[in-house]
């Protein structure tokens, strides 16, 4: 018999599949959870409570950055639409609502404590510089984003009020900017609304022993909290970046405070009572040579994990006994014969990774498992579930396309491109099942022969003849007490030029450092040196990767022969002469097939999205430069400075590389 509370707030799910229904039921009357306002409800409202506020619904962006090799993965809302928040007019307008896709490649890790996940659904909306929005002369900020923030919250999902905790900037320690008094003026007109006493609680700088001096007595009326280190919210270090403060929402699960994470809790405390549902980021300022300026723009951008919102809405005291996993936790009971209670971690990082790969697979411009940037990411993310089903007793297969069937099917709805991609994501699983599993049981074998100290080669051979990524040998290892010579395996992977760079951190090293003046004029002289290469050695040349720090660029391209003196003089004249003759840069938004029209460089082969930037460096009569690009650019190629080549020679097989810099 299962006894089912059905509070205020419910909403009944409705799965129309029998099986679907069935297994849901069964894992719902042997966990007993309980089921409020489903995520797809969630996600719904959320839409339609800012569009009816004149928000444009914008669709989500793809999670493989358009033509920036500066990140990975999108992993907020508010990367894709960067160049907005910096003056650049948004064809939807000033008001914007979303749910984008993220992925944080630095949560792989953490994923096992019931409330992190590396994919995520952000919801997001934007003002931006909606200066004269409302009747009464004010502007979309502060006061307005959070008031609508609180009466979706406690009127739309009828939220308890009386669980919701806010955090605020204390003010910068040199006395520059200000504590942000004018959120905290809000936030105590809406608690007022809400019939809840509400006063400003102890000081904060961050978590465990930088958290509060004293005990937070949250029976009483403090429920705004004032940090410093943890809500101010900035782009970057570089002169002209923007600033700002930001205000986080906190859910209390009534979690019992676990010590280890500091003497006293508080909202930030890393224990799990406070779950963060969402940050309304404040771009108030901009960096100057001599400190912060007040921008006369200003923009909000809101973020909330519908994750988060989910699992607090519930009322669970885990993201993964929420709908948005339950279906998938229950297959893997079905596929073990091992119950979610008793084995929280494996269970959850392998509905987590699963969900994360089955994403960027079934991205518009997805990709498979690789020993290469993002590629790399994805196979970590499928081994790593496949070492845990194991660690289950899950050994009969191929099992990973059952739990991204479950996925597929819950999604593609809301985001087609899964749908359209099924076939990719299925064929991809099998095959990296099937070559994992051929080789994962004697390369535990092998690591069960191992002992104290791994060494460099020893790692390496776990990698290269099973197949482990280092991140497991490291992961088993700290299960075994045992210590990794990660320089040593870094080492031997640079002797084996046939693997990627990039296999020992996961990542591409290649893009952007920042977008730093420095670095924006070094990545906009990489579109002068293509071009000058294609003039002097042919049009095979094309970008085969890049690396930009503020002082040199590294830039990579497909040619077979050593450029001789002559040749690299040549395209040093033709760069510099391109700068001397001061062109002007700019971008037009151009439909794919137009730009490859239009002549623009680009690695077609790439999955680009329909529509693409294409930056023109000259004058319209004869154009120096077109190529497809997403990164920051100068204004003027005179402002460059005197481009010289300091190196060339060969990456890889086939593979060039110039190393540069401006004087």
């Amino acid at each position: 018999m299962m006894l089912t509370y059905f509070p205020k707030n419910y909403q009944p799910c409705y799965c129309t599949p029998k099986n679907v229904q069935k297994s849901i039921l069964k894992f719902l009357a042997n966990s007993l959870i309980l089921f409020y306002m489903n995520s797809t409800e969630i996600r719904k409202k959320y839409i339609e409570f800012f569009k009816a506020r004149e928000h444009a619904l914008i669709p989500s962006a793809s999670l493989l950055p358009e033509n920036d090799a500066s990140l990975l993965f999108v992993n907020s809302g508010m990367f894709p639409l960067v160049p907005y928040l910096l003056g650049q007019k948004h064809p939807a307008g000033k008001r914007l609502v979303d749910s984008q896709k993220s992925f944080r490649t630095e949560d792989i890790e953490e994923v096992g404590d019931n409330r992190h996940n590396t994919f995520f659904e952000m919801l997001g909306n934007w003002s931006l510089g909606d200066k004269e929005a409302f009747e009464d002369g004010t502007a979309y900020w502060k006061s307005q984003q959070l008031s609508w923030w609180y009466e979706f919250l406690v009127e739309v999902l009828k939220v308890d009020p009386s669980k919701l905790y806010q955090s605020v900037y204390a003010g910068s320690a040199d006395g520059q900017i200000p504590k942000d008094t004018e959120s905290i003026e809000a936030l105590l007109q809406i608690f007022a609304k809400y019939n809840i006493d509400a006063d400003e609680g102890a000081m904060t700088l961050g978590k465990g022993a930088d958290g509060p001096g004293e005990e937070v007595d949250f029976k009483s009326k403090q429920r705004i909290f004032a940090y410093r280190d943890k809500n101010w919210w900035q782009r970057g270090d570089a002169v002209g970046e923007l600033g700002g403060p930001d205000s986080e929402t906190f859910y209390d699960t009534g979690k019992a405070h676990d010590p280890k994470y500091g003497r006293f809790c508080h909202v930030n405390c890393d224990c799990g009572r406070f779950i963060e549902i969402g940050n309304s980021v404040f771009m108030q300022y901009q960096k100057t040579e001599n400190g912060w300026k007040e921008l006369q723009n200003k923009n909000v951008d809101f973020g909330g994990g519908l994750e988060r919102l989910t699992m607090a809405l519930q009322e669970n005291h885990s993201m993964f006994l929420s709908d948005l996993f339950v279906e998938a936790i229950s297959k893997i009971e079905t596929l073990s014969g091992k119950k979610y209670e008793d084995n929280n971690r494996p269970f959850e990082i392998i509905a987590d990774h699963l969900k994360a790969a089955t994403f960027i697979m079934g991205d518009e411009k997805g990709i498979g498992p690789s020993n290469t940037d993002q590629g790399y990411i994805v196979r970590r993310l499928i081994r790593r579930a496949i070492r845990f089903g194991r660690e289950l007793g899950i050994i009969e297969g191929p099992w990973t396309k059952s739990i991204a069937e479950i996925y597929i099917r819950n999604y593609k709805e809301v985001y087609p491109e899964l749908g359209s991609n099924q076939a990719f994501i299925i064929e991809q699983l099998e095959k990296e099942e099937i070559k994992f599993s051929e080789t994962l049981e004697r390369g535990e074998r092998e690591f069960a022969k191992l002992s104290g100290s791994i060494s460099g080669e020893q790692a390496f051979d776990l990698y290269q003849s099973y197949g482990f990524p280092i991140e497991m040998t490291m992961e088993l290892a700290k299960e075994k007490g045992f210590s990794v010579d990660e320089k040593g395996f870094e080492a031997e992977l640079l002797k084996h030029q046939e693997l990627s760079r990039t296999a020992a951190a996961g990542k591409f090293k290649g893009g952007l450092a920042d977008h730093s003046v420095e670095v924006t004029r070094l990545h906009t002289a990489t579109h002068l040196l293509l071009a000058a290469l294609r003039k002097v050695l042919g049009d095979h040349v094309q970008q085969k990767g890049s690396n930009i720090t503020g002082e040199r660029l590294r830039f990579d391209f497909p040619h077979p022969d050593k450029m001789t003196s002559e040749q690299i003089a040549e395209v040093e004249k033709l760069v510099n002469e391109a700068i001397a003759a001061k062109l002007p840069v700019h971008f037009e938004e151009l439909a794919l097939d137009k730009a490859r029209e239009v002549g623009a460089s680009g690695v077609f082969d790439s999955k680009y999205q329909d529509v693409v930037k294409v930056y023109f460096m000259g004058n319209p009569d004869n154009y120096f430069s077109k190529e497809i690009c997403g990164g920051p650019h100068v204004e003027n190629t005179g402002e460059l400075g005197h481009f010289k080549i300091l190196k060339e020679e060969s990456s890889s097989a086939g593979i060039r590389r110039i190393k540069a810099i401006l004087e």
